[in-house]
């Protein structure tokens, strides 16, 4: 090769390979933000299946997006509990309300609202929770069916953009039902 074509090679050269190393899979690839981790476990973790209620649509139940993470619906009135001893549980149609040797649990109204739901938790607050099964990291105890033995084991971080993803989602307001205990009474408050 000449050098009067070694010169515009070498600038082709220069301007070309960057453009193919920036087009590759691995450059292309950006770091994965806090919310976005958070949204990949939540929705591993499935964790609307409880979370959010269902509705009826054209092929059956699903979820009612309208009210996604928000809870058990305020508005659902159950029938009384029929708590005969043994070691079993029952759940309601749309998943949000379960029964058994506890009491009632309720799944909890995890959008950001400040009155219904996680709005006035600190990160904190929601590790604490998730690692002593404690609601607010130091209250009643968390009810069956929640995981939070399994939950608890994630990292910090990833704890951390579960809590992330969850603040980022619109705030629903719903008053999700006090746990009802053993005896048919709201006695975790």
């Amino acid at each position: 090769m000449t050098s009067k074509y070694l010169i515009p090679l070498t600038l082709l050269t220069a301007a070309v390979v960057p453009l193919l190393l920036g087009s590759s899979p691995k450059a292309k690839t950006k770091p994965e933000s806090q919310i976005e981790r958070g949204e990949y476990l939540v929705h591993f973790g499935d964790c609307s299946a409880c979370h959010t209620p269902l509705k009826f649509g054209e092929k059956g139940p699903e979820p009612d997006m309208t009210r996604f993470m928000a809870g058990h619906p305020a508005d659902t009135k159950l029938p009384p509990a029929d708590l005969k001893p043994g070691p079993w549980f029952a759940a309601t149609a749309g998943m949000t309300a379960w029964t058994g040797p506890w009491g009632i649990s309720y799944a909890a109204n995890l959008t950001p609202d400040k009155n219904t739901g996680l709005g006035v938790w600190t990160e904190a607050m929601f590790i604490s929770a998730m690692r002593t099964g404690k609601h607010m990291g130091a209250g009643r105890p968390i009810l069956p069916p929640m995981p939070w033995q399994a939950s608890g084991r994630l990292s910090d971080e990833d704890l951390k953009a579960v809590f992330a993803y969850l603040r980022s989602l619109p705030p629903i307001k719903n008053q999700v039902p006090v746990p009802v205990g053993p005896n048919g009474t709201p006695t975790f408050e």
